[in-house]
């Protein structure tokens, strides 16, 4: 990067299995300028699943139900520690890349991330 350009932001996105919601708002980030995006799953059968390491990494972790901001005050609670957390509650109803996911997960995130420009 060249001097004096912030670093980009670094979101991770989770939910269950990592294949449809937190994989499809992952996808929104692509080479964005200001932000760099990673996506993981709660579940043993995720994709990706998410580690310390993650959590860790991220500066804002989105989670798309209550229940997967629990899980990881549960599994990770030293990670999670002092990070922002934020519940988006988008229910697990939308395949990966559906234009409805896309339009909900723009219009919550709208309101924490200056969006895809």
């Amino acid at each position: 990067m060249p001097e004096g350009t912030p670093e980009p932001q670094k979101l991770l996105f989770v939910c269950s299995q990592n294949k449809w919601r937190s994989l499809t708002a992952e996808r929104l980030f692509d080479h964005h300028p200001h932000y760099k995006a990673r996506s993981a799953g709660t579940e043993p059968g995720a994709r990706v699943r998410v580690t310390a390491g993650h959590l860790g990494w991220a500066d804002v972790i989105f989670v798309m139900e209550p229940r997967h901001a629990d899980k990881l005050r549960e599994k990770f609670a030293e990670a999670v520690d002092g990070k922002r957390v934020v519940l988006l509650r988008i229910p697990d109803k939308y395949p990966f890349g559906d234009s409805a996911l896309i339009a909900l997960l723009q219009q919550k995130l709208k309101e924490y991330l200056l969006l895809l420009s």
